[in-house]
């Protein structure tokens, strides 16, 4: 294989633009495989090789800017392939990982409808507690919140026995007020 002789750009001599434009043109056109196959041993997936091909050819576009010539153009471009492939696989292993989740997947929750079913009773629940006289109201919600009849009692500043007839008399005027919203 012909030796070609590229020239550094020298930025203390103002490298024109023109001249890292013809050393990016002559990597492009004799270093693009050597890029790929760097690509490849970092990226198996096709998209991403090619995002990864791209974000290499940006990066060496930039490096250019700083060629001397202490190496080949080879090598610069394979150090500049090389270390924007592992910057490229260090930001991957960074993101978490997503699956695409199979339409038939079982679900451990509840159905859609089920929720919506749900929702519905607590909605016709919270409306008819409303509707309760405040004593029986206090009582119930108390209930719901599985206090004991001496806890509610204490909370409100009532016997434990007085708490329990509340609770019943809430509960039975509870189920009357649902069965006629049914």
């Amino acid at each position: 294989m012909a030796t070609v002789s590229i020239e550094p750009l020298d930025p203390s001599s103002g490298g024109t633009p023109g001249d890292r434009q013809s050393l990016f043109d002559h990597a492009r056109e004799h270093h693009i495989a050597l890029i790929n196959r760097i690509a490849l041993s970092y990226e198996i997936d096709p998209a991403l090789r090619r995002e990864l091909v791209q974000d290499i050819m940006l990066a060496l576009w930039m490096a250019l800017a700083t060629f001397r010539g202490e190496s080949s153009l080879k090598t610069f471009v394979a150090s500049v392939a090389q270390k924007r492939s592992i910057s490229h696989v260090t930001r991957r292993a960074r993101e978490p990982r997503q699956e695409e989740l199979s339409p038939d997947l079982p679900s451990s929750g509840p159905r859609p409808d089920e929720i919506a079913v749900q929702n519905d009773m607590k909605q016709r629940l919270v409306e008819s507690i409303q509707k309760l006289p405040i004593p029986q109201r206090e009582a119930i919600v108390l209930t719901l919140e599985e206090f004991s009849y001496a806890e509610i009692g204490e909370v409100l500043g009532i016997t434990s026995n007085a708490a329990m007839l509340r609770c019943q008399r809430a509960r039975a005027a509870l189920k009357a007020i649902m069965e006629t919203r049914s």
